[in-house]
C-alpha cells in the first residue's frame, strides 16, 4: 500500500510539474556579450591566432518554437594582422599589415539541441547552432612613419588607376554567412549565461586590402604614399613587388570570427492552464 502511495504522489508531482512547464512560455531573450575577434585571409593564410582583438555585441532572440528561434544582432569587432607573424618566407618578406573596425548587423536562425525553459530543472541548459546572413562595414588602414593611413583610397593594387581600368576600388561594405556554435545555461527564470563562437564567410577579399597583383607602375612618384604602401618589402631588404607578381590570393575570400561570453535576459509569459 505504501509503495502505491509513493507512486501516486510521484505521478501527481510530475503531472503538476508538467502543467507548470506548459504554463510558462519562453517567448524571447535579449542579451549582450564581449570577447575576442580574429581575422583569416591573405595575411593570415594558416589560421594563426596571434592577433586576438576585442569584440562585443548585442541581440534579441525570438522563439519560433521550443527549439527554433530567430535572432537579430549587432556587433563590433576590431581586426588586424601582420606578415611578421607568418612562418612563410614570402609573407615575411612581403611585410604587409592592416587593422580595421567592423560594424555588423545580421539575422540568424538558431536551433537548440534541447528544449530550453529557464527556471525548470532539466530544461535549463542547451547547446545550439545557428546560420544566418549579415552585412558589415570595414575600412582597412595601416601605419606609415607613425601616421595612420586608410588603404582603400590609396588603391594599393592599382584600383582607380588609368593604367588598370579593370581594377575598381572595393566597397566599404560586404556580406557574410555567419555560422554559430554555442551553449547557454539558465541561472534562474530571468537570466542566462552563454558562450559562443560565430564564424563568418564573407563576400570580400579586401578586409586586409590584399587580394591580387602588385602594380608599382600605378605610382610613378616613388616617394608617394601609394608607392611606399603597395610594396613594403623595401623596409626589410630587396623589394619583391614587381609588376604582375601575386600580392595575395584572389581565389579565396577573407573571413573572421568572434568568441563571446555574455548574459541574456528572458521574456516569458504565463498562460493559465485549461
Amino acid at each position: 500500500m505504501k509503495k502505491f502511495g509513493y507512486i501516486l504522489i510521484l505521478f501527481i508531482w510530475n503531472n503538476a510539474q508538467a502543467q507548470l512547464l506548459k504554463s510558462f512560455v519562453h517567448n524571447a531573450e535579449f542579451g549582450i556579450g564581449a570577447g575576442a575577434g580574429h581575422y583569416f585571409g591573405d595575411i593570415n593564410t594558416n589560421a594563426g591566432l596571434k592577433s586576438l582583438n576585442f569584440a562585443m555585441g548585442g541581440f534579441i532572440r525570438k522563439q519560433i518554437s521550443n527549439y527554433v528561434s530567430l535572432r537579430a544582432y549587432g556587433e563590433y569587432s576590431f581586426l588586424g594582422y601582420s606578415d611578421i607573424y607568418s612562418s612563410n618566407q614570402f609573407q615575411k618578406a612581403r611585410n604587409l599589415s592592416f587593422n580595421t573596425n567592423i560594424f555588423e548587423a545580421g539575422l540568424s536562425l538558431d536551433l537548440n539541441f534541447y528544449r530550453f525553459q529557464p527556471g525548470f530543472e532539466g530544461f535549463n541548459f542547451t547547446p545550439y547552432v545557428g546560420v544566418g546572413l549579415s552585412a558589415f562595414y570595414y575600412n582597412p588602414y595601416t601605419y606609415l612613419n607613425g601616421q595612420q593611413i586608410f588603404l582603400r583610397p590609396v588603391g594599393t593594387e592599382g584600383q582607380g588607376s588609368a593604367i588598370y581600368p579593370g581594377r575598381i576600388k572595393y566597397s566599404y561594405t560586404a556580406f557574410s554567412l555567419p555560422l554559430t556554435v554555442g551553449v547557454k545555461y539558465a541561472i534562474n527564470q530571468q537570466t542566462n549565461v552563454f558562450a559562443e563562437v560565430m564564424y563568418r564567410f564573407t563576400t570580400t577579399d579586401y578586409l586586409d586590402d590584399v587580394s591580387g597583383y602588385y602594380a608599382p607602375d600605378a605610382f610613378p612618384d616613388h616617394n608617394s604614399t601609394g608607392y611606399l604602401l603597395q610594396d613594403r618589402s623595401y623596409e626589410l631588404g630587396t623589394p619583391i613587388g614587381v609588376k604582375g607578381r601575386l600580392r595575395g590570393d584572389p581565389t579565396k575570400k577573407d573571413a573572421f570570427a568572434t568568441f563571446k561570453l555574455g548574459l541574456t535576459f528572458n521574456i516569458q509569459t504565463y498562460v493559465c492552464p485549461k
